[in-house]
């Protein structure tokens, strides 16, 4: 049995890892999602914690960010990394990074098809299904100890 890991998360700035996180969420958002470029792209980058995942050669498999205000969001791996624990270990990250800042609640937008996966962390539904850019979402929160 192999117990080397086969990919690491780390927390990264957008400053120092711009091209790897922008690839990840072209290849997942706009074009295996078809989202409008100009709506994943915007100015509340440069002011997220983000988390990058990447394989044992270095190859980028996954991101999200975590935004001041305490919203999760652009929770991306790319498809062949499904399933694999690599959305578990990034969002774990995030909510580690939470509890050190001392913010007390987690808030994101959750596609439907992965609002499953958010309950397993202890996100609770908030509200009604709703569209964002075209695909079905779930607003979810969880308060953190």
């Amino acid at each position: 049995m192999n117990s080397q890991p086969t990919f690491k998360v780390q927390l990264v700035t957008w400053e120092n890892e711009e091209p790897h996180l922008r690839s990840i969420r072209t290849r997942v958002f706009i074009i295996e999602q078809n989202v409008p470029e100009a709506m994943e792209w915007d100015e509340m980058d440069s002011l997220c914690v983000h988390v990058l995942a990447q394989d044992c050669q270095g190859n980028t498999i996954g991101t999200a960010r975590l935004l001041p205000d305490g919203h999760i969001g652009r929770m991306a791996v790319l498809k062949t990394w499904r399933k694999k624990g690599v959305g578990s270990a990034m969002l774990q990250a995030i909510l580690n990074e939470m509890r050190i800042r001392n913010m007390k609640q987690a808030v994101l937008h959750a596609q439907s098809s992965a609002v499953g996966f958010y309950e397993k962390f202890g996100f609770c539904k908030q509200g009604d299904e709703f569209m964002e850019a075209g695909i079905p979402h779930i607003k979810m929160a969880r308060t953190l100890p």
